[in-house]
């Protein structure tokens, strides 16, 4: 991704989040710019001790005197060194701590198509690396780049009051360098871009192997993929070389030129001083200012690099914050006192928002009705759409087409948080989170309490988790990252759970059986057929047993709904029906056994 912003129009994106802690910037500019103002007083004192110690008369006092001086002003130096710190770092983290919370919230509003496009590790990279960069920068990189200049300025008007033929000489020397330093601005903003951005991407590749850790050692592609990330390493490793030696080559010219400067002010200096133009404690104290001054100089490389890199870390850190959030609450929400459920999905296409212009949509023309306490089986071949329409039910994506109402109300009326009250969801691919049991299946719930106490312990009973009282630490056993500690029905299992204890008044299940044994199966089948006689359930099946759970069946066919009715009236009367369930496991259609067996009677065989 590229950025054209300009590099005061990125630092002034900066503006609103710092316009809190100015006043404590100002006072640690102020602190900086007083400890540059004593190291430049010092070559001062020199120059005036010289000249009263070698002229006619001069006395120990006076170097005494100067000498006092001299510390006085070191320790006020040192001092506002200390001060600024204190100043500027308490104000700066808070601002990086809030920057990276909001960065966080808006994350989390995104919707899933925004999450779909980009790499995990690209937005950590953002949420980590890049805000710690700008608050460096407004800590250090901004005070001690104003600073800078200013001593610089200081000192250079100082040299020039001292000997104005010695200047210009330093004057001279700072043409070539404001010329290498608007090529400086640009080659290495761009590398900085680059690296990153890769910085990014190996952050990716290193989640997705910690992630698919297991898949890694069970097909032996561990090598493969380290010979990947050596690769990506390797790139990066350039990228950083090559960063380096601009900003070494910027480096060297900044530190060279003053150099030479200097050598050829020694030269005339030598030969003023012995004409008598320049004395003696001038020539020391205009030494020592260009001392003083060189070393700002050669600093102005590193904070010019520092304040690129805070550009990068900006525009990356805004390509998130600006991305549009398509899916948000209504302008005047409608709330429901009591839902009771009715689900109806009115001509319903959709299409994914990256899907070509001439694709057809994925959902084309849904037109289905689920009453209120109804549960529907939704069957269909793999790609037909059954997860994509399950998708649109919690708003995770938005219809392109039609309406899907509850209660008659459009699911766009609602506000988010009122509809994902309303609607509960477990996927077969199961998402759970490194922390307690209790904490995962709780997640939807507001309960407190022996409330929760209740839910929690009916929730994991209707979904056959009892193995969760028999963890190490029980329910408040740490499960791991995406609870790779446990086996696939257990998790299943615990997210199955999680839906149920939302209370939900809708409940959309994606397969949510499909990694646990025949046996526990059938009895949390059991537990939520005596659970859901109040809730609106939509389940899509991928076993003729789940069929059972279910008072009807809605067959899906090219994004479309092909039938409704229940499983026998289906098997009797639809081809494609009779196909479907024809395609799923053998063993699993033996599990119908009599339930199955008069409607084969009826129709002689299956199709």
């Amino acid at each position: 991704m590229t950025n054209q912003n300009t590099l005061w129009q990125s630092l002034g994106r900066l503006y609103p989040h710092v316009r809190p802690i100015i006043p404590r910037l100002v006072l640690g500019l102020l602190c900086a710019l007083g400890a540059s103002v004593m190291a430049l007083a010092i070559p001062q004192v020199l120059r005036v001790l010289i000249n009263d110690a070698l002229a006619e008369g001069g006395s120990a006092r006076t170097v005494w005197v100067a000498s006092g001086v001299v510390l006085l002003l070191g320790v006020l130096e040192a001092t506002f060194v200390a001060l600024r710190r204190q100043f500027v770092i308490t104000p700066a983290t808070t601002v990086e701590t809030k920057m990276r919370t909001s960065f966080y919230r808006h994350l989390q509003n995104l919707t899933v198509e925004f999450h779909d496009r980009w790499g995990s590790g690209q937005l950590l990279s953002r949420a980590m690396s890049d805000l710690n960069l700008m608050r460096r920068w407004m800590a250090f990189g901004l005070i001690m780049l104003v600073v800078t200049s200013l001593t610089v300025v200081m000192g250079v008007t100082i040299m020039f009051f001292t000997s104005w033929a010695l200047a210009l000489i330093f004057v001279a020397a700072a043409v070539p360098l404001i010329i290498y330093g608007y090529r400086f601005r640009t080659s290495y903003s761009r590398v900085s871009r680059k690296s990153q951005d890769q910085a990014g991407d190996l952050a990716t590749t290193v989640e997705e192997s910690v992630h698919g850790i297991r898949v890694l050692k069970a097909f032996g592609r561990s090598r493969e993929a380290l010979e990947d990330f050596e690769e990506q390493a390797e790139e990066l490793r350039r990228t950083e070389i090559h960063k380096a030696r601009s900003l070494a080559n910027f480096s060297m010219i900044v530190t060279l030129l003053p150099e030479l400067a200097l050598g050829a002010s020694l030269v005339v200096g030598v030969t003023l001083a012995a004409s008598g133009d320049v004395s003696i404690g001038a020539l020391v104290a205009f030494f020592a200012t260009a001392a003083a001054v060189a070393g700002p100089v050669e600093f102005i490389g590193p904070l010019l690099a520092m304040t690129f890199t805070a550009k990068t870390a900006i525009d990356r850190h805004y390509e998130v914050m600006e991305a549009e959030n398509t899916i948000t609450d209504a302008a005047a929400p409608v709330h429901l006192d009591a839902p009771r459920g009715d689900v109806v999905f009115g001509d319903v296409h959709f299409r994914y928002p990256d899907a070509q212009a001439d694709a057809d949509d994925v959902l084309d023309g849904i037109d289905l009705r689920l009453r209120a306490g109804e549960t529907m089986a939704l069957v269909g071949v793999t790609g037909c759409g059954k997860s994509t329409l399950l998708q649109l039910v919690p708003r995770l994506y938005d219809v392109t087409g039609g309406a899907i109402t509850i209660d008659g109300v459009d699911l766009r009326s609602f506000s988010l948080e009122d509809l994902r009250s309303l609607v509960a969801v477990a996927f077969e691919d199961t998402t759970l989170f490194s922390t307690s049991v209790r904490d995962n299946v709780l997640m939807g719930s507001d309960a407190t309490g022996a409330e929760a106490d209740r839910l929690l312990e009916e929730a994991l009973d209707v979904a056959q988790a009892h193995f969760a009282f028999e963890l190490p630490e029980g329910l408040d056993t740490l499960i791991g990252e995406e609870g790779l500690s446990l086996s696939g029905g257990q998790r299943q299992r615990i997210a199955l759970a999680r839906a149920i204890a939302a209370q939900p008044t809708v409940l959309v299940l994606d397969d949510p059986l499909s990694a646990l044994d025949v046996a526990t199966e059938e009895r949390v089948e059991v537990g939520l057929r005596s659970m859901l006689t109040s809730t609106t359930t939509l389940i899509v099946a991928h076993r003729p047993s789940t069929v059972a759970l279910a008072d009807c069946v809605a067959l899906m066919q090219d994004g479309r709904i092909a039938d409704v009715g229940t499983h026998s009236e289906l098997l009797a009367r639809n081809d494609h029906y009779r196909y479907v369930i024809a395609s799923l496991d053998d063993e699993e259609i033996a599990q119908l056994g009599r339930a199955v067996q008069p409607a084969l009677d009826d129709e002689g065989a299956l199709a």
